[in-house]
């Protein structure tokens, strides 16, 4: 059977439907207007009222039919699950969704692409920081007591991860969080720095001068480092 073709403002729920069932075989009208009831999926609406699925909504579909048929999770369960993924952590088999141990890191001295945005902004709880960084939850006080680690309101972004992850790795050397204030501060008058030439908004310039900035850094701690 031909994948049925999507319109610009993506698909009619006639259509998810025929994609859907390929999958799963019993899945009908009524039971994906359910599922957007309860809240999993929310497609947008044409002026006329029409449901339009994007992409994200098909997989997001599939995702629940497919905890229910093979891990036969409840609704509430799975729902924390999306809420979970919708803040950036990875969906893992046979339980809920995880943090990445840290982030993808470039070998070498970092290039100007290493700073831009990144595709999904990863929004942490506190244990799902410890646990992503490998340290325990008397080092992460201290990491953030000395400021190495800043949660945003009630998350933590990604960053977070690898710096608490490096804090934990440095404490193996003997190095403790309070020694580390040096680095904070040094990170904040260089991005000062760069905001001042660049601005407030992160552009591809921030990002060569944010990568000039790690070289020039690695080269003076180098050249002072015994021969």
């Amino acid at each position: 059977m031909a994948k049925p073709e999507s319109s610009a403002e993506g698909r009619g729920i006639g259509e998810v439907l025929q994609l859907l069932r390929a999958e799963f075989a019993d899945v009908t009208i009524s039971k994906i207007r359910f599922l957007e009831a309860e809240g999993l999926v929310t497609p947008a609406r044409t002026a006329s009222g029409y449901r339009k699925f994007s992409s994200a909504d098909v997989e997001r579909l599939r995702y629940v039919l497919t905890a229910q048929r093979d891990q036969y999770l409840p609704l509430k369960v799975i729902k924390e699950h999306l809420g979970a993924i919708d803040r950036g952590l990875r969906p893992a088999a046979g339980g809920p969704p995880v943090a990445p141990g840290s982030l993808p890191e470039t070998p070498g001295l970092p290039v100007a692409e290493d700073f831009g945005a990144a595709g999904i902004e990863l929004k942490l709880t506190r244990d799902e920081l410890r646990a992503a960084a490998g340290i325990s939850a008397e080092l992460l006080d201290q990491v953030e007591s000395h400021g190495l680690v800043v949660a945003s309101g009630n998350h933590y972004d990604g960053d977070a991860i690898l710096v608490a992850k490096l804090a934990g790795e440095l404490a193996g050397y003997g190095i403790e969080p309070r020694h580390l204030r040096l680095f904070r501060t040094a990170a904040d008058r260089e991005a000062g720095l760069i905001e001042q030439v660049t601005g407030p908004r992160r552009t591809e310039q921030t990002g060569e001068l944010a990568a000039l900035a790690v070289r020039l850094h690695a080269a003076l701690v180098r050249s002072r480092l015994p021969h």
